[in-house]
């Protein structure tokens, strides 16, 4: 594995080529137009780039609706390295700029940096690092105010809606949903300075505020899918009417737990309905806070522990995965360790709590299965459970949650 080139993170980002801009207009305004799209712009007036553009991230459409807002601008994007499998040359071309997930990586501060100085450039930022579960805000990371304080430029938020109800991270079919932006400028060039670092992180979370189902209820949306409950059992997994975890299971508009029996049905504005007795639930988000408490629970009792036979994926650079057999991870109030063997070199992979504050999950990922991406500044980590099924939502909030205690214990000292 030492012997294998990695992905190149020093290379300086460029400006997209004229001959691609074409191309990016074409993949996305007809997506956008047919969705409706209305872009709602707010104290916009007058900016050009550079700037910072903060943008929530639902779904792969993500990019054809920011392509729009921008219009006719174009960005560099930071886009996670598995983007870049294959076509890394199209990517940099583009404007691209690589990120391994939830690392604490330097030289992603050096390239924004000079893309906003020295290309005069938007340099469009997704910091959620990875698709919304179900439809509500995920954690940003500690760093972004401070980043944005450093680099005194102008931040844009793009706040969508739709993108996640016309394709849930759960369930990949594609549904026909109406799609909505609100683009504001948050902060403005002339006031970054006097802004201290609180109230810059304020404003990013309360621009970054969303729900998407509860946007479809106050905006009547319906989604007469056929399969709008199907992989919903993913995300929740806990049943809330017998608590056994892991048991759930879903189809078509139903979903329902093996354990007790109790099912419910999603209607066709988002809402859940218990099929027999009480409704514990009836917001999506709401049983998934539940899920979160659970989890913080078992924390805080010191009875949280997940271990599992795993198979491993590394992906150190953009020419694909490489598969490094089986192995054993932990994760438990240390955090993470992944034990197994890396090319003939034993692999030992720790990450304790402070280490990340968030996990990417990747549900049946291309068919092999669900995984969690555990990366280090110079490789990526596919981690496939063997034994254990439907686990890793569960993981991604022991992780967010020993994140916060570890940060909690640092504030009061």
């Amino acid at each position: 594995m030492d012997q294998i080139k990695r992905f190149d993170l020093d290379k300086k980002p460029v400006k997209e080529k004229f001959f691609l801009t074409p191309i990016a207009y074409l993949l996305s305004f007809p997506s956008v137009w047919k969705r409706k799209l209305k872009i709602n712009k707010v104290n916009m007036k007058g900016l050009k780039p550079p700037y910072i553009l903060l943008a929530t991230h639902h779904a792969f459409i993500d990019f054809k609706v920011t392509t729009a807002a921008i219009f006719p601008r174009r960005a560099n994007y930071i886009v996670a390295i598995d983007g870049f499998i294959g076509r890394e040359w199209l990517l940099r071309n583009a404007g691209g700029i690589c990120k391994r997930k939830f690392t604490n990586d330097l030289k992603l501060f050096k390239q924004i940096k000079y893309a906003l100085e020295e290309l005069k450039n938007i340099v469009a930022i997704y910091p959620e690092a990875r698709y919304t579960l179900v439809g509500t805000t995920a954690m940003l990371p500690d760093s972004l105010a401070k980043m944005i304080k450093v680099l005194k430029q102008p931040v844009v938020m793009l706040n969508m809606h739709g993108n996640y109800l016309t394709q849930p991270q759960w369930n990949l079919e594609m549904r026909k949903v109406p799609l909505a932006a609100d683009m504001t400028q948050i902060i403005d060039k002339n006031e970054i300075q006097s802004l201290s670092v609180e109230e810059i992180n304020r404003r990013i979370h309360d621009a970054f505020a969303y729900d998407e189902y509860q946007w479809q209820k106050d905006n009547h949306i319906q989604i007469d899918f056929k399969n709008r409950a199907k992989g919903l059992h993913q995300v929740l997994y806990q049943c809330p009417s017998c608590f056994v975890e892991s048991q759930m299971d879903s189809d078509k508009d139903q979903l329902w737990c093996k354990a007790c029996g109790k099912a419910y049905t999603m209607d066709v504005y988002g809402q859940m309905k218990a099929n027999e007795g009480v409704t514990e639930f009836a917001h999506i988000p709401d049983w998934y806070e539940f899920e979160r408490r659970q989890v913080r629970k078992q924390i805080d009792e010191k009875t949280y522990f997940f271990e599992d036979d795993v198979r491993i994926e590394a992906l150190p650079n953009a020419k694909g995965y490489i598969p490094l057999g089986k192995g054993k991870m932990i994760h438990d109030l240390n955090g993470f360790r992944v034990d197994g063997d890396e090319l003939g070199k034993p692999l030992c992979l720790i990450k304790e709590p402070l280490a990340m504050y968030s996990l990417h999950v990747e549900y049946d990922y291309l068919g092999n299965g669900d995984c969690v991406d555990i990366s280090t500044l110079d490789n990526s980590y596919y981690i496939y459970p063997l034994n254990q099924k439907n686990v890793i939502t569960k993981l991604h909030f022991a992780t967010e949650e020993l994140y916060k205690i570890e940060k909690e214990k640092i504030t009061k000292t």
